[in-house]
This record gives C-alpha cells, sequence and structure tokens, in this order.
C-alpha cells in the first residue's frame, strides 16, 4: 500500500541576514504521521514550520505541501491549501473579545461559508468534539481554564475538518493532569478522524505517548527523524542531553542506548 506524502522539504536552508538557521534540510512527512519537532532553543523549529505551510519562504531549497511547490504557487492556490490544514498555535491565541462560539466559527466563515444554521451546527458539534459543553460557547477566553483554552483552539483548529494538523508545544502551560487529558483526547480524534499532526514540543510525554516520529534539529540541520526508540540511538550531544538520564529514562524506559550501535538515518532525495 502506497502512504500518501504531504510534506516534502528539500535540501531547504533558511538564513536571516549572516544568520544560517537551517542548512540542507530532508524531511518528508506521510499520511497519518504524528511528527513531534524538537529542538533548542533558536534551533528554527517555529521557522521551519512556517516554511511547511508557507508562512515563510526558505533563502535556497523546496517545500512542497500536498504535492505542490510553495515557490510556485499563487495567493489563491495557497489559501486553498491553507483550508486543507488546521493550526494551533502556542498558548492557544484565541481572539480575546470574541467568544467561544465566536473563535470557532471564524475559520468557517472566512472560508466564506454563510450559512449561518449551518456554521452553527459545525461549532456545536467540533466543540463537543473536544469534550466540552455547549455552555462554554457563550464564554469569552479569560473566563476559561488552561486545558479549556487549549480544547478550545483544537475545535477552531479542527473546524475545516483539516487533513494536516499543525501544533506548536500544544501542552505548555498545563498541568499534568490537563495535559494528559489533552494528549488522550488528541490521541483519539487522530485515531476517529484519521489526520497528520506535525508538532514542535519538548513534552516527553508527549513524544512517549503520541508521537510515531521524532525529528530533532540541532546545529543547523536534522540530527535524527525515526522513531522514539530510534532516536534514543543517535550520538549527538543534543540528543544525549535531552533522551537520557533522569526524567528521559523513566519517561522511556532505562535501557541504556549507549550499549548499542548508534543509528542516523539521513533521508536521500534525487
Amino acid at each position: 500500500m502506497t502512504t500518501c506524502e504531504l510534506i516534502r522539504l528539500t535540501r531547504l536552508g533558511t538564513t536571516f541576514g549572516d544568520q544560517v538557521v537551517h542548512r540542507d534540510i530532508n524531511l518528508a512527512v506521510y499520511e497519518r504521521d504524528i511528527v513531534g519537532l524538537v529542538g533548542g532553543s533558536g534551533s528554527g523549529k517555529t521557522t521551519l514550520m512556517r516554511a511547511m505551510i508557507g508562512l515563510n519562504q526558505p533563502t535556497r531549497g523546496q517545500a512542497r505541501l500536498f504535492g505542490q511547490s510553495l515557490r510556485k504557487i499563487t495567493i489563491r492556490q495557497l489559501n486553498a491549501l491553507h483550508q486543507r490544514c488546521g493550526v494551533l498555535f502556542q498558548g492557544g491565541a484565541l481572539f480575546t473579545a470574541l467568544t467561544v462560539f465566536e473563535n470557532v466559527a471564524f475559520p468557517l466563515r472566512e472560508s466564506r461559508l454563510l450559512d449561518e444554521s449551518l456554521i452553527r451546527q459545525l461549532v456545536m458539534m467540533k466543540l463537543s468534539m473536544v469534550g466540552l459543553e455547549a455552555e462554554a460557547a457563550t464564554r469569552l477566553p479569560s473566563e476559561l481554564s488552561g486545558g479549556m483554552v487549549k480544547r478550545v483552539a483544537l475545535a477552531r483548529a479542527l473546524a475545516l475538518e483539516p487533513e494536516l494538523l499543525f501544533l506548536d508545544e500544544p501542552t505548555s502551560g498545563l498541568d499534568p493532569i490537563a495535559s494528559d487529558a489533552f494528549v488522550e483526547l488528541l490521541s483519539s480524534l487522530h485515531r476517529e478522524l484519521g489526520f497528520t499532526v506535525v508538532m514542535i514540543t519538548h513534552d516527553l510525554d508527549v513524544m512517549h505517548d503520541l508521537c510515531t516520529r521524532i525529528v530533532v534539529l540541532a546545529d543547523q540541520h536534522i540530527v535524527a527523524d525515526g522513531s522514539p526508540d530510534e532516536v534514543r540511538l543517535v550520538d549527538h550531544p543534543f540528543v544525549r542531553n535531552f533522551f537520557h538520564g533522569g526524567r528521559a529514562d523513566r519517561v522511556f524506559g532505562s535501557d541504556d542506548p549507549a550499549e548499542q550501535v548508534p543509528v542516523l538515518k539521513e533521508p536521500s532525495y534525487e
């Protein structure tokens, strides 16, 4: 069975003035993947995600979204691709002056869906889907807990039933119970709806419980790409510091990967 490729980055490089952020990034994301994008502060995770969506143009190389080059695309074509994507920004990024209902309805109205009765049905369905009661629809973001904000933001990201979901630190700011509940919700929705996920995260529990792949950014390029167990075998300073010792061993298990042969599979693109 052929797996559908939704994102491909080929020899992608990004510079800002004299600062090199990315160098020769090669990456493919496939249908139903849940990819965790990991890296230290300043490694360019958000910049890379923005390049995948077409919000940033890389300095060199190519980004393709749903098979279409983002260098050779009109605004209208890009907007059409964005209709197939959902984005959950760090902190939720809800419109503070709008109610929960209006926040979730926003992408529906932006897509020119003008039937208000249909909008109401869809908004209430999405709120129910993320585990929120109907009465939450009339609240303002300031009246919500951190976990509820994340759920509303997820409902908004899912409003147009995207094939591809981008998440920026989806569990940041949540207590462990709310974080676990959010991960279980996302896992359940992934099984039910079959969307693909690319997420920036530093949460080891999220990587262990949710991610099918982890991509590690360091030294301006991808230093590891694979399952959590495969990534832990990679002999790189960032990987050793992040994925070993203390809490990491409690999350992933205490077997010592240093006793095994380090593996780094670097994809090649013709």
